[in-house]
């Protein structure tokens, strides 16, 4: 007689060879052909010294934001541009509590337009169902989440660069000593959390891998190692706010002190969602209602604009933050390849035309964003062009 627990492991089996027949299959029938992506060039400035963090502020796992048509509008991209370039300035916070600020130009030729992707055009309205009664959902439906069990499956690429962040989120190895995360996780859009004091990112360890019986310890809570991180680098578009501009800049990239040994996942420009295998988006996160364990989901794209992804992945808090992935067409190698495309971010109302609806929000990779977290990681501009 099979065990629950082996019919679950049994399902993880038949899900992870249908993500990998899905593609393959998409690949054979509808190789596409998107164009070239132009990543503009961010030419940063000498940092500037500002005084100490207070640290006072609180974390916010269940992070939720409101919005409208203006979400969509947000005018032309010339009158966009000076915005960007402000959004696009960063703090950077030291292990001593030190931080500096540091502004940018940005440097493009004439293809580049400011920062929307198309198609569909930024303008491009959901198309909202009437909806009798506003409830909040971060579920939809039956629960569509995976525990991922086994050592084979946890230290496995690529549910092994999910890592946690000592605050209470989930962040994605996106180099081998750099972990991509949510804004929000460590800054309020006023101050640092408190816990961004000493932040810590933590890589999760079956019991197994400490010398134990593999066979006796089932039952027993997966370990955690924890590393400090060097520092922390959040856009001065979410500084200026989170509530002016809603979710686009809930992002943050944090410096490990030393280099780990796992996989990590490359970083790509969003591309449209019919770019995607599938029109699916994929993440793994350490949701709080099922506590020690990694969490997977996938979910099709619902509807996008030029910064947000938006769908109805089931998630719950403590997922913020999670490396948000899809198969994105690589040209040079000529296949389907996993790439990190946004960061889980949470939950939003989106009213337009006085109908409201709900969906989970991820922020979605632009080039201008890609340039940033891609000097982030680098120091450098060299390395920082789209495959």
């Amino acid at each position: 007689m099979i065990t629950p627990r082996e019919c679950s492991l049994l399902l993880t089996h038949l899900l992870m060879l249908l993500q990998l027949l899905l593609p393959l299959t998409l690949s054979l029938l509808h190789p596409p052909h998107p164009p070239p992506v132009h990543v503009p060039t961010l030419v940063p400035h000498a940092p500037t010294p500002l005084i100490r963090s207070r640290f006072s502020a609180q974390t916010q796992l269940d992070f939720t934001t409101h919005c409208n048509s203006s979400c969509f509008h947000r005018g032309e991209p010339e009158a966009q541009k000076e915005q960007l370039t402000e959004k696009l300035a960063f703090e950077t916070l030291y292990a001593d509590g030190s931080r500096t600020l540091t502004t940018v130009d940005v440097e493009a030729d004439e293809e580049f337009k400011g920062d929307h992707f198309t198609p569909p055009s930024p303008g491009r309205r959901p198309r909202l169902k009437p909806r009798h009664k506003r409830v909040r959902r971060q579920i939809y439906g039956a629960d569509g989440r995976f525990n991922i069990q086994g050592d084979n499956f946890l230290l496995d690429y690529p549910f092994s660069t999910a890592v946690r962040i000592s605050t209470g989120c989930t962040g994605v190895l996106v180099s081998q000593q750099h972990v991509l995360t949510a804004a929000h996780c460590v800054h309020d859009g006023k101050d640092y959390v408190k816990g961004a004091r000493k932040l810590r990112v933590g890589f999760l360890i079956p019991p197994s891998i400490n010398g134990t019986n593999a066979g006796l310890t089932s039952s027993k809570k997966h370990l955690v190692r924890w590393v400090r991180v060097k520092r922390t680098r959040v856009p001065k578009g979410w500084i200026q706010g989170p509530q002016e501009v809603s979710m686009d800049f809930d992002y943050a990239l944090l410096e490990l002190r030393w280099p780990h040994r796992r996989p990590f996942m490359r970083l790509s420009v969003a591309p449209s969602s019919d770019d995607l295998a599938g029109n699916r988006i994929h993440f793994s996160g350490f949701d709080s209602d099922r506590s020690g364990e990694l969490v997977y989901r996938f979910c099709p794209v619902e509807e996008e604009s030029s910064d947000l992804i938006y769908q109805h992945c089931d998630a719950r808090p403590g997922a913020s933050g999670s490396g948000v992935y899809g198969r994105v067409w690589d040209n040079r190698l000529e296949r389907w390849e996993r790439k990190v495309i946004g960061i889980f971010s949470g939950h939003q109302w989106l009213e337009i035309d006085g109908e409201n609806r709900d969906y989970n929000v991820a922020v979605r990779i632009t080039p201008l964003k890609f340039a940033q977290i891609c000097y982030w990681v680098h120091g450098n501009r060299l390395d920082c062009v789209q495959d």
